[in-house]
């Protein structure tokens, strides 16, 4: 198989993607008092239209529940699968994460709007995993779901 057949970019592919995924693991989450940003509200519409979400902030250490949903810090201690992994980290601070990504091995990994490393999606392709980059998960959901 193509590691290039990975990169999800039609509308197609992304419904597909959505149809398989019930629980979505998000790196960056914010907390409820970031609520204005896209890092809370869109896995907060993710878990109002039915996905499980499994918070991961990087920041807030005195963050225990975002969502009402246990926070881990690491995706290594979550435990069961990830369908999808939604990614709120800027382009150049997503590649100390690649270690934990790999290790988890969720079936997709989603980068936002404005989000995009190349080296890292080929990287996770090649790996077997889905990617989605620069676009907004909850946008394509509401379109295409």
């Amino acid at each position: 198989m193509n590691w290039q057949d990975n990169i999800v970019e039609t509308d197609e592919q992304i419904k597909d993607l959505l149809k398989i995924t019930k629980r979505i693991a998000v790196l960056g989450i914010k907390t409820e008092q970031q609520a204005f940003q896209p890092a809370f509200y869109v896995p907060q519409y993710m878990a109002n239209a039915g996905f499980e979400i499994v918070p991961v902030p990087v920041y807030y250490p005195e963050a225990t529940e975002i969502l009402g949903q246990k926070v881990y810090r690491k995706l290594t201690d979550i435990p069961g699968e990830i369908d999808l992994l939604n990614v709120f980290r800027r382009s150049q601070d997503i590649p100390p994460h690649v270690e934990d990504i790999l290790a988890k091995k969720p079936k997709a990994v989603w980068f936002q709007s404005g989000i995009r490393n190349d080296a890292v999606a080929e990287t996770l392709a090649k790996e077997g995993i889905k990617v989605v980059q620069d676009l907004c998960l909850m946008v394509e959901h509401r379109a295409l779901g």
